[in-house]
């Protein structure tokens, strides 16, 4: 009985350290599995990663992400809100005269006409030619200055019609000017034509807002990533719970603790 079991002293010795070195590879790669959990948690969700270590600041990521969504969200339809008031205002006042229907286009459009009083007429001789706007304090004349002014080599001096710089200025105008169809005219509408500034303005600075409030999401996201991914490591490396802490105020601080 003594060899046998000298034998089976001798096989257990020797599974030993193999079933050790598999428990330590298995623990290792469940440590790597929770390390990579945890900030991919919280590039998701800010917070989730915290939640996940039960960490109390989970709380303050949470609240921020629904803070800043909530007022990106709130900014966004007001810019949506301001924008309707703008194609109202141009249709009914400054469009009214031109257009028979309501018809919307690209907002560079309406921003045009906020710096400019009047479109001017895109064809001012209909009945015989094609006569672009020549007043260059209107929308379309200036697109007919800077025409002459890129293909003729001197813009108050008209070459033949049929020549290659008048027809090239020509395309350059009909392809940038206001058509007849979206014409328009705040002449005699002062009024209406600084509260349709005002609503741009209102408009542009909503959207603005918003788009900082999308950058405020965005940190968020990347701190909450960050904390999980140092705390991860640090409770890894320690094999105790860690935690990195950010202050914003004055200035930018950092803080590690590590429980023992």
């Amino acid at each position: 009985m003594r060899p046998a079991r000298a034998r089976w002293c001798c096989a257990l010795l020797a599974v030993a350290p193999a079933a050790l070195a598999g428990q330590t590879r298995a623990d290792s790669v469940a440590a790597r599995a929770r390390v990579s959990l945890r900030p991919l948690a919280s590039l998701a969700v800010p917070g989730v990663g915290q939640l996940l270590a039960h960490q109390d600041r989970a709380a303050v990521y949470f609240a921020t992400e629904l803070y800043t969504l909530n007022r990106y969200l709130a900014l966004h339809r007001m810019g949506q809100r301001e924008g309707q008031r703008i194609r109202t205002l141009a249709y009914q006042v400054a469009r009214r005269a031109y257009a028979a229907s309501r018809r919307d286009t690209v907002w560079e459009y309406y921003e045009q006409m906020e710096r400019y009083q009047r479109s001017g007429a895109f064809n001012t001789d209909p009945g015989t030619g094609f006569t672009p706007e020549p007043n260059a304090a209107t929308y379309n004349g200036t697109v007919w200055l800077l025409a002459r002014r890129t293909f003729w080599q001197r813009p108050d001096s008209a070459p033949p019609i049929t020549s290659v710089e008048y027809q090239r200025a020509l395309e350059f105008y009909q392809a940038n000017a206001v058509g007849p169809e979206f014409l328009w005219s705040w002449q005699n509408a002062d009024l209406e034509w600084q509260e349709y500034r005002a609503t741009v303005s209102r408009s542009d600075n909503a959207y603005r807002r918003a788009q900082n409030q999308l950058g405020l999401l965005l940190a968020n996201h990347i701190v909450s990533t960050i904390d999980a991914l140092v705390s991860a490591r640090l409770a890894a490396l320690a094999r105790r719970p860690a935690s990195l802490e950010t202050q914003i105020s004055p200035h930018l601080a950092w803080r590690v603790t590590v429980a023992f």
